[in-house]
């Protein structure tokens, strides 16, 4: 459904009130505000990995403040069982007939925006109970599907530094985040402006902006951006070039195990189609998918022991294949 000039003329500005919205709360960290909102309207999840402290936690909660959607938030603990995800059956009896009957108590899932913190100290039972709702926005429970609520948003957050009690995502899972988002320190200016807002009297309230509705029309507005044949064609190349084989880049050949699969295509046209709306264009263009290539690859790529004897990264094979495979002047 495409949505009027004039409504969408009157929701992009609320996107910058958005924005605004989140830096009452979060200092600094425009980057990953932006790759948060481009998730959103992407309609994707985003994996957000950083050390502790950094105020991962803080960004999601306002993120789910700043929207008029319903918000949940999960700590992923070793002891977490799918049920305590996904729901589960009670049985109930009715006191006038005496009959009893099961009925599904649905679980936190339900919601529109879920936080779902630390999911990598959980263990892969668990891990694997998001998979179907992420992918399929649905959930299978005693042969029934339940449709979840839209729009529907996962957020999880991942320390990497900690790896004592934890399980690492599993490919298959890591492949359904549309953005690995990397939330590094701040600058020593806003070390400072955090310090300062954090120790004081002030409340942070984060107004709320959007509504459920607009987020979905800004979401159908997303599919329609423009997105050229060459710089279609581009991301293809680019895409297929970061598997391992005859024609790929030698730095692929050398550093990567396994490469991107088709999804990854998928999620760079549309996150670079909402970066384009973002900053109010209708057309995406080639600095969109430059700035989003590593955010999209760096969690579909498997490094190989050469990569890691080289203590070379994800995004550094990123950088790579951007070099080696040049947008066509």
């Amino acid at each position: 459904m495409n949505a009027p000039a004039s409504e969408l003329d009157a929701l992009l500005p609320r996107l910058g009130e958005l924005r605004g919205a989140l830096a009452q709360a979060v200092v600094g960290q425009a980057d990953v505000v932006e790759q948060l909102l481009i998730g959103l309207l992407a309609g994707g999840h985003c994996l957000l990995e950083g050390a502790p402290g950094l105020g991962k936690t803080l960004l999601v909660r306002s993120l789910g403040q700043a929207l008029e959607l319903q918000f949940r938030r999960v700590q992923f603990t070793p002891d977490l069982m799918p049920s305590d995800i996904l729901g589960t059956e009670l049985l109930e009896e009715d006191h006038g007939t005496g009959k009893r009957a099961f009925r599904f108590q649905k679980g936190p899932v339900f919601t529109n925006l879920l936080l779902a913190d630390e999911l990598n100290r959980t263990p892969p039972k668990t891990q694997a109970a998001l998979l179907e709702a992420m992918a399929e926005r649905t959930v299978s429970y005693a042969g029934t599907t339940w449709e979840l609520p839209s729009p529907f948003f996962v957020l999880a957050t991942q320390n990497p530094i900690e790896q004592a009690g934890t399980y690492p995502l599993p490919e298959a899972q890591l492949d359904r985040f549309l953005l690995h988002v990397r939330v590094d320190y701040p600058s020593e200016q806003e070390e400072q402006d955090i310090l300062a807002q954090t120790t004081g009297s002030g409340s942070g309230v984060v107004p709320k902006v959007m509504d459920a509705e607009a987020v979905k029309t800004l979401q159908a507005a997303v599919r329609q951006v423009h997105v050229g044949p060459d710089l279609l064609a581009w991301i293809t190349r680019l895409v297929r070039a970061s598997r391992p084989g005859e024609g790929a880049p030698a730095q692929v050949n050398h550093w990567v195990k396994w490469g991107a699969g088709p999804r990854a295509g998928q999620s760079l046209v549309l996150a670079a189609k909402a970066r384009a709306l973002l900053h109010g264009r209708l057309a995406a263009t080639r600095e969109d998918v430059t700035v989003l290539a590593a955010p999209v690859m760096r969690h579909r790529l498997l490094l190989s022991f050469n990569a890691e004897a080289e203590q070379v990264g994800a995004d550094q094979v990123v950088a790579a294949l951007l070099s080696a495979m040049p947008y066509p002047a």
